[in-house]
């Protein structure tokens, strides 16, 4: 078959897990640097395409959306088929082997970490080097569109923004889920594509995706403070999606199939 099935698919990421697990230190970090910066190529070709046509979205507010949407699984497409860590897709990926008892929470907790920090510094070095210094949101209407943007992510309640970050990396995870299941490169592209394109379009939160948007709207001059940043938005987005990816991919994927 050209698609495995699902107890198949539980198992494809228990092995994928325990090879992310015997990588160096230095290899997960790198690997997840590379990733915080794929992910913020699909932020801002998002951005770019997503917010180009503002004459055309003011009369259709879906189109912005789906614009946006349908550009941003450049990010996770490129994480998969290049090799990249990405921590959203770790939330998922490393839980049937942990409730295996092939490794321990410790060894789960250290991958999420080194690879958190890895998305992050890659992140924030797309941002300023290859957006910020070479200018491409400084131009109407994307200036005002990434400082919009940067603004109602830390607008929303901390319980607004969890919850939004559970649905986000549930439609991650499931992407990843996709692509573990089909065995053709087409398979995996559309299996990436549509929940990716998905969570973007509904709105959900993404806590890698917000390193490359809100500090792209603040060095733009939005009114988000780093305090903003980090407590209103990153922690809680953060939280939902270990949720997301833990609780209603991998973990709960584990307990059907366990057997």
């Amino acid at each position: 078959m050209s698609v495995l099935a699902s107890p198949e698919i539980v198992a494809a990421a228990e092995n994928a897990a325990c090879q992310k697990l015997n990588f160096s230190a230095r290899k997960i970090v790198l690997l997840a640097v590379l990733a915080g910066i794929y992910i913020a190529m699909g932020g801002l070709l998002s951005v770019l395409v997503g917010y180009g046509f503002p004459t055309l979205s003011a009369h259709n507010p879906g189109l912005q959306k789906l614009l946006s949407g349908a550009m941003f699984p450049l990010g996770l497409i490129l994480v998969v088929f290049a090799g990249a860590e990405l921590f959203t897709g770790n939330n998922a990926v490393l839980i049937p082997g942990l409730c295996n008892r092939k490794y321990d929470i410790g060894a789960v907790l250290r991958n999420w970490g080194l690879v958190y920090l890895g998305n992050f510094a890659g992140a924030l070095f797309f941002v300023y080097v290859m957006v910020f210094y070479t200018g491409l949101l400084n131009a109407e209407p994307y200036r005002s569109a990434i400082r919009t943007v940067a603004e109602a992510k830390v607008h929303m309640s901390w319980g607004v923004t969890f919850v939004k970050g559970i649905g986000a990396n549930w439609f991650v995870c499931l992407a990843v889920w996709l692509g573990f299941a089909s065995r053709s490169a087409a398979g995996k592209f559309i299996g990436l594509w549509f929940p990716v394109m998905a969570f973007v379009a509904m709105g959900y939160e993404h806590s890698i995706a917000n390193m490359f948007f809100i500090p792209s709207g603040m060095l733009q001059g939005a009114d988000v403070s780093i305090a903003d940043f980090v407590v209103h938005n990153l922690i809680p987005a953060t939280l939902g999606n270990i949720a997301g990816g833990a609780i209603f991919v991998g973990g709960l994927y584990w307990y059907i199939y366990r057997k």
